[in-house]
């Protein structure tokens, strides 16, 4: 693909979407959807890509960073007009043109592949990515002639009887050659349309009448028909590309017991023999590795699990989990929660910016924030890390086989020593010995720690 330019259409406004946000930036599966596109383009290493921005110029640019370079088109004059502002900025050493639009995230990098590849072995001057439809639909059709190469492409409003029984229709998606489009770009516009635009599609029409060939090329799937200009085309979008995620998981051994109800984000990474169950939500670039119990209703966010760890009704966010961990119910873990090997955290517990050690257990109605737990050590139920003096954080460390007891508040900075045990309700406001039990408010050493 090294001869192989790109150029995305991203210039439109979006207006039926009624948002501020730039339409290609409006998130699908936890990402841009114009990212969707430049998935597709990395995928096929074309290096040379050029972004066509306008309506939010200066939102898109930002989003997409170096993935592409973006050239403003002011006036938004049709698609042939953004493709002529375009051409200018090719790169010399491109032969052949790759047209996308940043509106449609269903169009995959195999679609993409197979459509250049056909262009670059059949000479044609333009080819075509297409669909074939179910049903009725108002896109252009797409009328072939006797050698199956395109003759012409009907609006769905101009088609007679006939054209509109053709299944076939137009994606707006195509690989042009580099000479065709120097010779013949600067001539789009010559028949005249209602919106009075310059059309890509003239192109079309234009090489078949030169004698040139149009090859056409099958998407394989009707659902990449789906560009998003509302937010109902922006659910149903959603709705495939969270299938097509759910179906690879099924079939590389994954469980989900409900698809219907489980969001996995394209990122995600998940080991064979993990369980998915109803109402889980798994973001970003979250890794789980065999043999995971997820849910029912857990949210899990940019983390890391390892092998056999159960999470139930909880969030997770930015969290690291080694294996044999059991989370929930109703636990909240925060960016910065680190837990070792069998660790057990239990119901209506917060945890934030913590390390827990191997086999660690805080079971319920607990705080643990800016922390160090211990090995095997037990946080009894109502336990508080008081971390925050009003202005600071301060960091709470506790050493293996500590065992804190219930409503212990620990006022941090503050250190408990190995072995050492709180008494319920204690508030702990200076550093236990190590082998001491302290207990009161404040605390006090019940008796003296082992020589």
């Amino acid at each position: 693909m090294n001869d192989v330019a790109a150029v995305i259409m991203a210039a439109g406004k979006g207006t039926r979407m009624k948002s501020i946000t730039p339409k290609v930036l409006h998130p699908i599966m936890g990402k841009p959807m114009l990212a969707y596109v430049l998935d597709a383009l990395d995928g096929m290493q074309v290096g040379d890509r050029i972004l066509l921005v306008g309506h939010g110029s200066e939102a898109v640019a930002a989003a997409v960073g170096e993935r592409a370079r973006t050239v403003v088109q002011e006036p938004q004059n049709g698609t042939g007009h953004a493709l002529q502002v375009a051409y200018p900025h090719l790169a010399e050493g491109a032969r052949a043109v790759l047209v996308v639009s940043g509106d449609q995230p269903l169009i995959t990098e195999e679609m993409l592949r197979r459509l250049v590849e056909r262009h670059q072995t059949s000479g044609a001057a333009v080819t075509m990515l297409t669909a074939l439809m179910p049903g009725e639909t108002d896109l252009g059709r797409v009328i072939r002639g006797a050698d199956g190469t395109v003759a012409r492409i009907v609006e769905a409003r101009e088609a007679s009887v006939e054209e509109r029984a053709v299944r076939e229709v137009n994606l707006g998606t195509y690989c042009f050659d580099r000479g065709y489009l120097q010779e013949y770009l600067p001539r789009i516009g010559q028949r005249r349309n209602v919106q009075n635009e310059l059309y890509i599609t003239d192109l079309i029409w234009m090489a078949v009448e030169a004698g040139r060939a149009v090859q056409a090329v099958d998407s394989g799937d009707p659902d990449a028909s789906i560009g998003v200009n509302s937010r109902k085309e922006l659910a149903e979008v959603t709705r495939v590309l969270r299938e097509r995620v759910n179906e690879k998981w099924m079939v590389e051994g994954v469980t989900l017991v409900d698809p219907a109800s489980t969001f996995i984000h394209p990122d995600v990474v998940i080991g064979r023999d993990t369980v998915i169950l109803p109402f889980t939500t798994l973001e970003g670039k979250t890794r789980l590795g065999d043999g995971c119990t997820i849910g029912p209703s857990a949210r899990i966010v940019d983390s890391r699990l390892g092998d056999r760890v159960t999470v139930q009704n909880s969030v997770l966010l930015e969290v690291l989990a080694a294996d044999d961990c059991s989370i929930g119910p109703f636990a909240y873990l925060r960016p910065g929660t680190d837990l070792g090997r069998k660790v057990k955290v239990g119901d209506f517990v917060e945890i934030k910016k913590s390390r827990l050690d191997d086999g660690a257990k805080v079971p319920h109605l607990s705080y643990v924030g800016d922390a160090h737990i211990g090995q095997r050590v037990n946080i009894g139920a109502g336990t508080i890390t008081c971390n925050y003096d009003g202005k600071n954080k301060h960091h709470t460390e506790i050493e293996d086989d500590v065992h804190i007891g219930s409503n212990t508040n620990l006022v941090a900075p503050v250190r408990v020593g190995k072995g050492a045990r709180t008494g319920a309700g204690a508030v702990v406001t200076r550093d236990v010995p190590a082998g001491a039990t302290v207990v009161g408010v404040p605390a006090r050493a019940l008796r003296e720690s082992p020589a």
